[in-house]
């Protein structure tokens, strides 16, 4: 996939890490025949739920928030046509693994360098079927061109999924996952998650009515450095319960009684910061709501000219002006709503704390 964040596409070819790679929800493909598709459903890629062969015709298939990564062959793309299920749609998931938004570009610059290198083995094959042929026959040639296709078709995707795996594997410190947070710590992420897509999906940030390039770029960043706290966070306060269950002793309890202080405090500043994209969030959906208004109030515009034509043959026509008076200034009334909507999401996105500047690549 291309560097940087999210796009709505998935190539039809390779392993992608949900929350690095890939957002959850619902892709379809225009034709998966003989092709398959694996899901890595368990923390750290096990539980693999998978289809194969794939029947010809569109296929389509949900990533969950929980999942780990996504392995797919087929011969098209995948294009991602709904977001994740909602709470409401079912149970409550976990929050989904969130990733240093640098770390994506910087796996795909790694796997693109050794990219060159994987085409060294169905090389070789092709040499040592040359080589040997005129000892063995044009048989053994055959033989080994078929055996350097197959090379050829297999060996790239698996050596740089692989690739991928491990560099990610390296860089343990630049991703996060459910289990590296406690309780409140995943409450407060699934937060933030459920804000920072209600933003990105809604119709206004999709058609640039918000800031897009913007969104693209800090919606993650805020995303990634909220998770981190919550992670410390979540770490402390298991080393505080596992302090005050291991001796149960005044001097113990005062001492970390200041402690616990401070982690209140900053949890309530996390959260300050959580609610600030929750307002975010809920502007933007009451920005929706106004944009598709809007376009219900258009479409009667359009039919407005069957109604003056009624009016026209039916009544007087001064008692037609009203009519169209009245609908141009409910239109006029819901642009200025549209407008003043758009307005709100826009300041409740400049309410957010500016993101930290990026680190150097590692």
């Amino acid at each position: 996939m291309t560097s940087g964040t999210w796009s709505d596409s998935i190539p039809g070819i390779g392993t992608f890490f949900v929350g690095i790679d890939v957002a959850p929800g619902r892709y379809r493909c225009d034709d998966g025949k003989g092709g398959w598709w694996v899901r890595f459903t368990g923390p750290g890629g096990g539980d693999p739920v998978g289809s194969w062969p794939l029947p010809s015709g569109p296929t389509e298939i949900e990533i969950s928030p929980t999942d780990f990564a996504f392995e797919t062959h087929v011969g098209t793309y995948w294009r991602r046509i709904a977001p994740a299920r909602a709470p409401g749609d079912g149970p409550v998931a976990e929050p989904r693994p969130v990733a240093d938004p640098t770390l994506r570009a910087e796996l795909d610059t790694l796997v693109a360098r050794r990219r060159p290198l994987l085409w060294l083995a169905p090389l070789t094959v092709l040499g040592l079927g040359l080589v040997g042929s005129p000892l063995l026959g044009s048989l053994w040639l055959l033989a080994l061109g078929m055996l350097a296709v197959l090379v050829a078709l297999g060996t790239p995707s698996v050596s740089l999924d692989l690739r991928r795996a491990r560099e990610l594997d390296r860089r343990r410190d630049r991703y996060l996952t459910p289990d590296d947070f406690d309780g409140p710590g995943r409450a407060l992420l699934a937060r933030v998650q459920a804000a920072v897509d209600a933003v990105r999906d809604s119709e206004v940030n999709r058609e640039g009515l918000l800031d897009t390039v913007d969104n693209a770029v800090t919606l993650p960043r805020q995303e990634w450095e909220i998770a981190q706290v919550l992670a410390r966070q979540s770490k402390l306060r298991g080393e505080q319960e596992e302090m005050a269950g291991a001796a149960d002793l005044p001097e113990l309890t005062a001492a970390l009684r200041p402690l616990r202080e401070k982690l209140d405090i900053s949890v309530e500043a996390v959260t300050r910061r959580v609610e600030a994209l929750e307002r975010y969030a809920d502007r933007a959906r009451a920005a929706d709501d106004a944009l598709r208004a809007h376009r219900h109030l258009e479409a009667l515009a359009e039919k407005a000219h069957e109604y003056d034509e009624l009016l026209a043959d039916t009544v007087r026509d001064d008692l037609a002006l009203p009519a169209i008076e009245r609908l141009t200034e409910q239109s006029d009334a819901l642009v200025r709503t549209l407008r003043a909507r758009l307005a709100q999401a826009a300041e409740a996105g400049d309410e957010l704390p500016p993101p930290q500047s990026e680190p150097e690549s590692r």
